[in-house]
């Protein structure tokens, strides 16, 4: 295994530049070009509801599309507390890391061939594609404490946020030549734009994704599951870590908090757009430079809430940024005009960047010390954000399908919001978390 030394500047660019790599699919699939590109193909002006048949069921095509994200989801929660334990204790991070990558990759790729009468294989495209961004994104979130010390984890959190912003910027606008000017290159097909773009994040996720697996290290195997079998290793290795955060009394306070805080940020990424298609009727060149601006203004964001930590801590900022989702949450129900979803969709990337980037670096912090199973740790904390989606997802799909109305859904994400606001001044009052806190 290669040696080297924390805050290293190459091997913190080039661990950000996995956020780079894979925040192509998180931007293109999950929040702009896809989701369009699915509603146009999948929306009937006939059938009020939108319905759609997947493998014979009649279900509105945005709930599909939101059981199917939330299925993916949930997959992974069940799956990465052993997957993580099998990292840490058979020295195999970086290889789960890279089957991930390569899968999600593959999947983006599969979806240029993703069309009406193809809606199963493009569903599956879809799912897949999720699972290998949450199994990758997991591992390389386990760096974290390994490549800085606590009182640069803030920094560094943020600078791989902005690595990710920057990247599926730049990813997004030349999809969107190909998406707005398609005569330029001689496309006739009006479905080919958006399926090139598909087979382009693919590309990029699994091109970029080459220069971190060439200079992160491995882990080396846990030395207290040496010697045994690979399914008790790995039974050694998710029990030893789960009885550890049972002690640590921080993170026992702060993840419930992240629960509920990741339930409404996650679920809001995901369906912003198809939200301003369905309500606001907007176009798709609009939607796509809208959602460009919130991974602007993100960056803008990551930095900012980190300076603030800096100033008054963690928790503090944390709570004031739930505050502020759960308003935007409550405001989306009243939306009516483009110009008020610009404005609304300016605060939702301003926080978006400063809570993603603030979460990560405050659990980093509240491990402990000298962890060498920091790939398991973080995997309970991508659990939690994981389990949040897949809660968000099914709630915010249910109330659409009940009321056919998914303005209840959104602000109905406004609870959440008020639930972690109260855990995480449970964790304010913590003494032994504020210490934790102060040590980064």
């Amino acid at each position: 295994m290669r040696e080297f030394k924390k805050n290293d500047k190459k091997l913190i660019r080039s661990w950000a530049m996995f956020d780079w790599a894979n925040s192509a699919y998180n931007l293109v699939i999950t929040s702009t070009i896809f989701p369009i590109y699915y509603i146009v193909i999948t929306q009937s002006k006939d059938a009020g509801d939108d319905l759609v048949s997947f493998f014979g069921i009649p279900i509105i095509n945005t709930v599909l599309s939101n059981y199917a994200l939330a299925f993916a989801y949930l997959i992974m929660v069940l799956a990465l507390p052993f997957l993580s334990a099998f990292a840490d204790a058979n020295g195999k991070k970086m290889q789960v890391m890279k089957f991930f990558t390569y899968l999600g990759a593959i999947a983006c790729m599969g979806l240029f061939f993703f069309k009406l009468n193809t809606l199963e294989w493009g569903i599956i495209c879809f799912t897949l594609a999720a699972m290998g961004y949450i199994g990758g994104v997991a591992v390389n979130n386990s760096y974290l404490p390994e490549i800085a010390t606590p009182d640069q984890q803030d920094a560094v959190s943020a600078k791989g946020f902005a690595y990710g912003y920057v990247g599926c910027v730049v990813i997004q606008v030349i999809c969107f030549v190909f998406v707005l000017k398609p005569a330029w290159f001689g496309i006739v097909d009006p479905s080919f734009p958006a399926r090139l773009s598909f087979l382009l994040v693919g590309l990029w996720w699994l091109g970029f994704s080459l220069i971190p697996f060439s200079v992160l290290p491995n882990n080396k195997p846990s030395t207290h599951a040496l010697g045994v079998g690979l399914q008790h290793r790995v039974r050694m290795e998710f029990l030893t870590v789960w009885a550890q955060i049972k002690k640590n009394k921080g993170i026992r306070r702060f993840l419930p908090a992240y629960f509920f805080n990741s339930v409404g940020v996650q679920t809001i990424m995901v369906v912003a757009t198809m939200f301003g298609q369905k309500e606001l009727d907007l176009a798709q060149e609009t939607l796509i430079a809208t959602i460009i601006l919130i991974q602007l203004v993100a960056i803008l964001g990551a930095f900012v809430m980190s300076k603030l930590a800096a100033i008054w801590g963690n928790i503090k900022v944390l709570m004031l940024v739930t505050v502020l989702w759960a308003g935007i949450c409550i405001m989306a129900y009243y939306l009516n005009s483009a110009t008020q979803f610009y404005a609304l969709a300016f605060m939702v990337g301003l926080l978006m960047g400063g809570i993603q980037s603030l979460s990560r670096s405050t659990y980093s912090k509240l491990l402990p010390k000298n962890l060498e199973d920091t790939t398991s740790f973080f995997s309970f904390y991508d659990i939690t954000e994981k389990l949040g989606i897949v809660v968000g997802l099914v709630s915010f799909a249910f109330i659409e399908q009940l009321t056919h109305n998914i303005r209840y859904s959104a602000v109905s994400l406004s609870v959440f919001f008020i639930l972690g606001f109260v855990l995480l001044g449970r964790a304010l009052k913590f003494n032994t978390l504020l210490k934790q806190m102060s040590d980064g």
